[in-house]
């Protein structure tokens, strides 16, 4: 089908302008601009190369089309449409409606619909990823496409292929300025992910203007210095050029592709082309007649698709896909029958399910005064885990050393583009680019787990709100997580990230007190099957407690629990990760006083809001107005469970340079002071 645009062709395209510029103008509000430059793009690789079963959106070897610029969701809805795609239900299972219908696209951005201003995964059939902040869809492409090396490399036989699917992102010049699409190309060019392609709208508009204001570099030299393989198409409306850099890419290999599609964003607007007005804005009912006029549509036509478009693109998809799709149905009854156990494997990854026994042959902590770092306890029961669940991998921004995350195993492997079945990822110093990245591969049914110093959470701040808002049981390791990094000073000493970590609806964080309470950790981590989880671990040791002496580690999994006590205390010490030890130590001194103290560890201020009110209030008695809080962060949201008159040991300013007893003594993290506040909320509360 490598032709240019017939008759046919012309009208699909125009159908997909023209919804975009309807919904757009109906809703008051939306990008109908892009859609419009870029419809010829999107029918061309659908039509002509997509390989997607519309009855089948969840089929693994399907190509994943990511849209990166997702503030042009009207062209992923227009092209859902057509195509006919079928819903998926949240039970995985067909409903027999459409994805997407012409009723939800006259819903455009409205409550509840289908067709949100930006594409929403798990809310539309057929969105693969959540985008809309500029470069995220970059970066899960490249995700994704690392996703499908390894699922290759772990399912395929020279004769029974599985999985050899092809990733194709559309982005534009705002993912050409992100830092995280240089990030994530840098490491794609490096891995030579012959599967991915990165098509760029290079429509020279911002919402500023246009943009030559701010970008003037050669996006081609670039991704040639990245080690991609680069191609130009001089005008979006020829679809044979767009034909023949598409072929080029599918016969490219040992390198990722750019095709460079230069657009006109507006396409067809008299007044509004090329113009950053066209950006974001509603065309304007006069201007979006004269449009239709000009393509040749009917002026006063709304959200019209004419009969003789309804069907192409639908029928391309299936005369191209259904036959891939049951060669590979017959591929995976072949895996079934003579290897059951690799079969069930990937039964479990498509259902999120853990293998049977993935909580056995876990590691044990006897009591030990001196203890270990939670860092370096992580790391070991990670390293448990990960034999346990072969689809469990991931890595650390150049920090592996550090946070303990390496897996270290006999066949564990390094992903690398000579080694795609490693297991160990090196993401590079690439924090923000690591996070995105994490979220394709947990896309495509992997469960990857990122790692590096609780400062640089900074760095993944929105990763980490997207996998939230996704819902993805990504794991992101973060070490070094208070004053305890010493000398490291104030640049490298977290005081604000736990209140941003807890502060992110959907996101499960975890500061475990000790090696114990850090295996807990992880059997939660790895439980999730709808959120992501912040493992906050120490660089510092921290004593392994005795579970003779004080309550189980397992209460972990509520959130807070009742460490060690009196039934009827006079004072509440709470505490978490590395100063849970130190709340200990103030209890023993409190008792041998005669002074009835209570000892909780919060590890999780989110799972304990989980439990029912009569089990907080066993653990935090309201009765008990005596309280003191113990964390080396900051004091944001401890008034929830100290109370307006309790007091908090906590950090009111960034750290120093110095040794750790030091930057105790300074910042009032000693069993003196901590035992003196103590008896001051007794005497005050008495």
């Amino acid at each position: 089908m490598n032709h240019a645009a017939n008759a046919v062709d012309t009208q699909c395209i125009n159908t997909i302008r023209t919804l975009a510029m309807d919904a757009v103008q109906k809703a008051n509000s939306g990008h109908p601009g892009t859609p419009m430059g870029l419809a010829p793009v999107g029918y061309t690789l659908w039509s002509r190369f997509l390989r997607y079963h519309p009855e089948h959106p969840d089929w693994p070897n399907r190509d994943r089309f990511v849209l990166s610029v997702g503030h042009a969701s009207m062209l992923l809805y227009s092209l859902l449409h057509l195509a006919g795609v079928v819903e998926i239900d949240a039970h995985g299972k067909r409903s027999g409606q459409p994805a997407i219908s012409l009723d939800d696209i006259k819903q455009f951005r409205q409550m509840s619909s289908k067709t949100p201003g930006h594409p929403e995964y798990r809310m539309t059939t057929g969105v693969e990823t959540t985008t809309g902040p500029l470069g995220q869809g970059c970066a899960n492409s490249v995700g994704m496409a690392m996703a499908e090396r390894w699922l290759a490399k772990r399912f395929n036989r020279d004769d029974q292929v599985l999985f050899d699917y092809n990733v194709y992102t559309l982005c534009g010049d705002g993912d050409m300025m992100e830092g995280i699409s240089s990030e994530a190309a840098s490491i794609a060019g490096h891995l030579k992910l012959e599967n991915l392609c990165w098509i760029y709208d290079n429509n020279t508009i911002s919402i500023e203007g246009h943009t030559e204001l701010a970008f003037s570099e050669d996006v081609i030299k670039r991704f040639q210095a990245y080690g991609w393989h680069t191609l130009h198409v001089t005008d979006a409306n020829n679809l044979l050029a767009l034909s023949d850099a598409l072929s080029t890419f599918q016969k490219n290999t040992g390198a990722p592709t750019l095709i460079v599609v230069d657009s006109v964003i507006g396409y067809g607007s008299p007044h509004k082309h090329n113009t950053a007005s066209a950006h974001g804005e509603p065309l304007g009912d006069e201007e979006i007649r004269l449009t239709k006029a000009a393509y040749g549509w009917p002026e006063d036509s709304s959200f019209l698709v004419p009969d003789e478009a309804r069907t192409v693109l639908r029928d391309a998809l299936l005369k191209r896909s259904k036959p891939l799709y049951e060669q590979w149905t017959e591929t995976l009854s072949h895996l079934e029958q003579y290897e059951p156990e690799l079969a069930d494997e990937l039964r479990r990854m498509r259902a999120g399910e853990m293998p049977e026994h993935w909580q056995e042959q876990l590691p044990s902590f006897a009591t030990d005064a001196k203890g270990v770092a939670s860092r370096a306890a992580g790391g070991e029961v990670l390293n448990a885990f990960a034999k346990q669940i072969p689809w469990l991998l991931g890595g650390s921004a150049d920090l592996s050393p550090s946070t303990k995350t390496n897996l270290t195993f006999d066949d564990a492997g390094r992903f690398s583009a000579e080694n795609y079945g490693g297991r160990n990822l090196h993401f590079g110093i690439r924090e923000h680019a690591m996070g995105a990245i994490a979220n394709g591969m947990a896309l495509s049914y992997l469960r990857p787990y990122t790692s590096t110093f609780l400062v640089f959470s900074d760095y993944m701040k929105p990763p980490i709100r997207l996998a939230a808002i996704m819902e993805l049981p990504v794991v992101f390791v973060f070490t070094h997580d208070s004053i305890g990094v010493g000398e490291d000073g104030p640049t490298h000493q977290p005081i604000e990230h736990l209140t941003q970590l807890r502060a992110t609806p959907g996101l499960l964080t975890l500061r475990p007190g000790d090696a114990n309470e850090t295996l807990e950790a992880w059997k939660i981590a790895l439980a999730q099957t709808h959120r992501p989880t912040c493992v906050v671990l120490s660089r510092q040791n921290l004593p392994t407690l005795d579970r003779t002496k004080y309550a189980a580690a397992s209460g972990t999994s509520r959130g807070a629990y009742v460490l060690a006590g009196a039934e009827k205390p006079q004072v509440i010490l709470m505490a978490t990760g590395s100063e849970v030890s130190l709340a200990v130590d103030a209890y023993e001194q409190l008792k041998a006083e005669g002074v009835a103290a209570q000892v909780v560890s919060m590890p999780s201020w989110e799972l304990f809001e989980e439990q029912d009110q009569a089990y907080r209030d066993s653990v935090l008695p309201p009765a008990v107005k005596a309280r003191l809080v113990v964390e080396q962060a900051g004091p944001l949201g401890w008034d929830r469970y100290v109370g307006q008159t309790g007091a908090k040991v906590v950090m009111n300013s960034f750290g120093a340079s110095a040794p750790l007893s030091k930057l105790q003594a300074k910042f009032g993290f000693t069993l003196d002071n901590v035992v003196k506040l103590a008896k001051e909320q007794v005497r005050l509360n008495s």
